[in-house]
């Protein structure tokens, strides 16, 4: 998906529906999930740059679900942060790590792939 617009982690959300399906017990989750790293792909990473692109892969098997959200590096490391109790941002994640089974990056080529993994 094309970077550089938050409402992409709208379209994200709804790709990972899509592919999860109706009613699936992790859907909820990994839609809010999903929404997060995309929003920070953008907003600390370089995928918000013209040209740039998001790209966001859901695995679903047996009772595990895995979303890999991969775009242009930042100069930092996902990392979850502090955030002060009036803060409105800042969270994403530590909502990541509080939700996931399992969650972590890696990074390649300039880009980072951060993902999650959610247990039905």
């Amino acid at each position: 998906m094309p970077g550089g617009r938050a409402e992409r982690a709208r379209v994200a959300r709804a790709f990972v529906g899509g592919v999860l399906g109706p009613g699936h017990p992790c859907g909820d989750d990994a839609a809010l999930l999903v929404s997060e790293l995309v929003g920070n792909s953008l907003r600390y990473g370089r995928s918000g740059l013209p040209g740039e692109t998001v790209t966001v892969v859901v695995i679903a098997g047996g009772s595990v679900v895995r979303v890999e959200v991969t775009g242009r590096s930042g100069p930092g490391v996902p990392k979850p942060r502090s955030a002060g109790r009036d803060a409105e941002g800042g969270r994403g994640l530590a909502l990541v790590a509080a939700l996931a089974t399992r969650w972590g990056w890696r990074q390649c080529g300039g880009r980072t792939m951060t993902w999650f993994e959610l247990r039905a």
